[in-house]
């Protein structure tokens, strides 16, 4: 004991006290933050107006619009350094009438309907609908398997289930989304004339859940529709006791001409180092069923509540702190891109992007995506410090759609993790609605992001 006491200098021990002492006011910080946002958090209010007041957002749409102007002016409200609008064109596809779908010339039982949502940016099949046999599989593995002579001419049905043993069910999503995004090019090559896709879902209902596709350069373009899982499980038994039946399919999407739309943006400059930035944000878009509750209004109002936060404890950032509602997430990405876009071509320098893009529910860390081991460690650091708020998983798998583009060596891309069990229950669904989100969980989320950004901001990456 003498020995180790003895190799301390002078230096150190002085310090020692001092990093205690730093320690216990960024405790004392933090809890102020969490105090605020628990007692005095306006987040669920702007929740609640963004969703039952202005709805779905698809990009495009006049709720799109709307939801732009309402952001603007939530954030002219906060007496922000500054607050605007960063222009980008945007898709603009929109659902058309209710889809129809039903299983007909069963063997086994009479005309059933289905529920189901085409996916987004699916084209449309004729008129009068289209009706043909189906074909189940489980992967596009076995999809071109089976080659174009069994599935010419018929409706793919792709059943691959999320895989139920992951606890993180965003990890179940990606091990089965391919089938939705890239399903319909990939039945489309060998002559598949529709595809309905299960549901993205963690769950068993009857609510489908819609989504992007993306048709192949030079792929043939069919109707694409997801299944609500309830559906697809009807369907796949049926198939096994009849596998001549048919699909009936009825819809009429269409794309419409690009439409000028907005990333919307505010920020506090920084004192010391105003070019160091660090951003956070939620896509301001949304699917055009349900209201976009979890998915992504909560990441949008938890990021303006970080700025909020800040302001109102009187808390001067040494860095310029700036809240991005980015347009365009669900079907296009065009939004994100363009703000790494511009970041580039002014040279700006981000230091650290965090996203909120996975529901409004209890916060648990967060994912951290950088390219050097002493920034991570630095990150990690920090997790006594937030611990205490239940923010325990602190790991590498981090960033977000919005903020990839701005990957460099420079930049830490970070994404806000909640507890992910019910999230697939409802994503991208008419089911995403205000009433499903808690308000406590909500503000917690806001007060998390905050305090991740306090601590960068006064320490650096």
């Amino acid at each position: 004991m003498l020995r180790s006491l003895k190799k301390l200098t002078l230096a150190g021990l002085l310090c020692l006290p001092l990093a205690a002492s730093a320690q216990n006011q960024d405790s004392l910080h933090i809890r102020k933050i969490y105090d605020l946002a628990l007692t005095q958090g306006q987040s669920y209010e702007q929740l609640r107006y963004l969703t039952s007041r202005i709805g779905a957002r698809l990009s495009g749409s006049p709720q799109a619009a709307a939801a732009v102007e309402w952001a603007r002016q939530e954030m002219d409200k906060m007496g922000l350094d500054r607050v605007y609008l960063q222009e980008v064109m945007v898709p603009h596809w929109v659902r058309g009438d209710k889809e129809y779908a039903a299983i007909v010339n069963s063997k086994i039982t009479p005309t059933r309907e289905v529920n189901v949502l085409a996916l987004g940016g699916s084209v449309a099949t004729p008129a009068n609908g289209l009706t043909a046999e189906v074909v189940e599989v489980q992967s596009i593995d076995e999809l071109k398997k089976l080659g174009k002579k069994k599935v010419q001419g018929k409706i793919v049905f792709f059943n691959r289930p999320f895989d139920q043993t992951h606890i993180i069910t965003g990890h179940a999503y990606r091990g089965a989304v391919d089938q939705r995004s890239s399903g319909p090019s990939e039945a489309g090559k060998l002559g598949a004339v529709a595809v309905v896709v299960r549901s993205m879902a963690s769950n068993t209902d009857d609510f489908p859940h819609t989504g992007g596709l993306r048709y192949a350069d030079g792929a043939p373009r069919i109707p694409a529709v997801a299944i609500s899982t309830k559906g697809a499980d009807v369907l796949s038994k049926l198939l096994k006791e009849d596998d001549k039946l048919q699909f009936h399919l009825r819809m009429n999407p269409q794309w419409l001409p690009d439409v000028l739309s907005y990333n919307v943006i505010g920020e506090i400059k920084g004192s010391e180092k105003p070019d160091e930035i660090i951003v956070v944000g939620g896509h301001l878009d949304s699917w055009d069923i349900g209201e976009g509750a979890h998915d992504d209004g909560t990441g949008c109002v938890q990021s303006m509540e970080v700025l909020r936060l800040m302001r109102s404890m009187g808390y001067k950032p040494k860095r310029t702190i700036r809240a991005v509602m980015f347009m365009n997430e669900e079907n296009g990405l065009r939004g994100g891109t363009k703000y790494a876009e511009v970041a580039k071509k002014q040279g700006e320098k981000h230091i650290a992007a965090i996203e909120s893009d996975a529901g409004g529910f209890t916060p648990r860390g967060f994912g951290i995506a950088t390219t050097t081991e002493a920034t991570f460690q630095k990150a990690l650091s920090w997790k006594d410090l937030l611990a205490p708020y239940g923010l325990h998983d602190i790991d590498r798998n981090g960033g977000g759609a919005d903020i990839g583009p701005l990957k460099d060596d420079r930049v830490a891309l970070i994404g806000f993790r909640p507890d992910s069990q019910r999230y697939f229950d409802i994503h991208h669904t008419a089911n995403d609605t205000f009433d499903k989100v808690n308000r406590r969980e909500l503000e917690l989320g806001g007060a998390s992001m905050a305090a991740l950004v306090y601590l960068i901001d006064k320490y650096g990456l």
